[in-house]
């Protein structure tokens, strides 16, 4: 009797989530959509009638949460990654994101651009050489005093301290959410949304206000997680646009994007990030990750061709080297926020690892999206590890480039001096002759908005996934009004505060989701060992 109540008692409860029958909502849930919307709006307004008031405001939150909760962003981030590692590793790894018999939607080619696009994109763009030159410059090694600053013996621990933060942490982050939706919606039949991976703890309590409002929850992270990206990325397109044509009207005394300049290319890849999500995943996503991957080969290809090859691939094997080695330790050591490496910490490790976060329901709902028929150990392999290599790659050949330009006093502190969303530009000036560089900084401008529309359109839908139970295919009207609002909250909170208003409210809006997301890979550690238990237990007694 014990045998068989193991065997046939279900981990997960059914999940159902009411959407509207017709209307403006149809096919949509009404709390979650317009409760979300209000906590968007409500920070819109904030941030236009009080511009001041909000971005003291979100200081003063940012700076409480930051100095209470450092400690939990790096031990539950170093947390997830184990899950990660673990669901592939064991037996658990076999498991089929589908049933027995499905094989992938898309061809792997599709699937890594897809990933690639959505996940790491325009980050790469912009960090690539800004992050290793800012390293160069200090790092928590020169901060001890260990390295000298801006010298050859600093390479390693900026291309270190650089691999940490787009290394497997940030790919486990986003494979955590994809992996608990993944399961739970094509394995267990339930909706592809967040609060499905939580059944295993809560059951038919997430029927209610408790599963709206972790969806809530995961709306708000995503919308400002996108709005970072979005804000990072139309800092990067301005600078281009005036590298290329040398109008003085897109940048200020300070060498600064204008409101105007920022306005404008914030409008342009809107749009097109609308008009793309209105096509769908299938189409328009699909298309432009393709076109982002490859572009992203030839700017590869140029700076292996005419960069500093040698000494960017030397960089990269003793860099993954040190990386992996210094991986455990990196991933458990905690700062003290008031002092100067805590400040670092706080700056960049803190603010990555928020970043992604809240970047996670969306790029964990879309990598579930497009992984359906693949097992687990293929997912985590393919969405972790296979990225992370590339991204280290990429890193290596474009900042090692840099670096390499500087050392050799090529650039004369040309790269390291300039702003870090003109350092891309000012790189390929140093490396190509005149019309080659204008050339391929065009062609950079133009995989940066691509890559830009692709995080935001893929963002849209997900925002529509979620609000729609789960159901990828919500109205297009509603593709458009969130396209409209990320505009809003990105224009309004750069008029606030710049950029830095936009983390802010970011990594506010992180930390409850990150609780969620610990929760999410409990109930599928719980559901995938009860049904393993229950699964052995049948093949016995059969």
């Amino acid at each position: 009797m014990l045998k068989e109540n193991i065997a046939n008692s279900p981990v997960e409860q059914e999940v159902n989530i009411p959407t509207s029958k017709q209307g403006f909502y149809k096919g949509l849930n009404p709390t979650i959509t317009i409760i979300s919307k209000a906590i968007i709006v409500l920070l819109v307004l904030f941030a236009i009638v009080m511009p001041d008031k909000a971005a003291t405001t979100l200081g003063a939150i940012n700076t409480a949460l930051l100095s209470m909760f450092n400690s939990y962003y790096i031990i539950s981030v170093s947390l997830f990654l184990i899950f990660c590692l673990f669901m592939a590793l064991s037996p658990l790894g076999k498991i089929k994101l589908g049933q027995d018999q499905e094989r992938p939607e898309f061809s792997n080619f599709s699937w890594f651009a897809m990933m690639f696009g959505a996940g790491m994109g325009i980050g790469l763009m912009f960090y690539s050489i800004g992050e290793p030159m800012y390293h160069f410059a200090g790092n928590p090694e020169v901060i001890k005093g260990a390295v000298s600053a801006k010298t050859a013996e600093t390479v390693e621990s900026s291309m270190r301290f650089t691999f940490l933060h787009w290394g497997l942490h940030a790919w486990g982050i986003y494979v955590s959410v994809g992996l608990a939706m993944a399961y739970f919606a094509y394995r267990q039949n339930l909706p592809l949304t967040i609060r499905s991976a939580l059944t295993p703890l809560f059951g038919e309590r997430l029927n209610g206000s408790l599963g709206h409002t972790i969806d809530i929850i995961a709306v708000v992270a995503t919308v400002l997680g996108i709005s970072t990206t979005v804000g990072t990325g139309v800092l990067q397109l301005v600078s281009g646009f005036e590298s290329v044509s040398g109008a003085a009207w897109l940048l200020n005394d300070e060498g600064q994007p204008t409101g105007s300049a920022m306005a404008l290319a914030l409008l342009l890849v809107m749009g097109l990030s609308t008009l793309s999500a209105m096509t769908g995943v299938g189409r328009g996503v699909k298309w432009l990750s393709n076109i982002n991957l490859t572009l992203s080969f030839i700017l590869l290809a140029v700076f292996i061709l005419f960069g500093s090859t040698a000494f960017a691939f030397s960089t990269y094997i003793s860099s993954l080297t040190d990386y992996l080695i210094a991986l455990p330790a990196m991933s458990f050591t905690i700062w003290d926020t008031t002092s100067e490496l805590g400040a670092w910490q706080t700056g960049w490790t803190i603010l990555y690892w928020a970043w992604w976060i809240a970047f996670a329901p969306f790029v964990g709902l879309f990598l579930a999206r497009i992984s359906r028929g693949r097992t687990i150990r293929e997912f985590v392999m393919g969405a972790m590890i296979i990225p992370t290599l590339m991204c280290f790659l990429w890193f290596a050949l474009l900042g090692g480039t840099a670096l390499d330009l500087e050392l050799n006093g090529s650039a004369n502190g040309s790269i390291v001096g300039a702003a870090i969303e003109s350092q891309m530009f000012v790189t390929l000036q140093q490396l190509l002759p005149a019309e080659a560089a204008t050339l391929m900084s065009l062609m950079v401008i133009l995989l940066i908005l691509t890559y830009l529309v692709t995080s935001a359109d893929s963002g849209v839908l997900v925002l529509n996934t979620i609000m729609a139970g789960g159901n990828d295919q919500p109205g297009v009207s509603h593709r458009v009004v969130w396209g409209a609002i990320l505009t809003l909250v990105v224009g309004s909170l750069m008029f606030a505060g710049g950029q830095g208003a936009i983390q802010k409210a970011m990594i506010i809006g992180s930390l409850p989701f990150s609780v969620i997301m610990v929760l999410m890979c409990v109930g599928t550690l719980k559901s995938a060992f009860v049904r393993r238990k229950a699964a052995k237990i049948q093949g016995e007694a059969a």
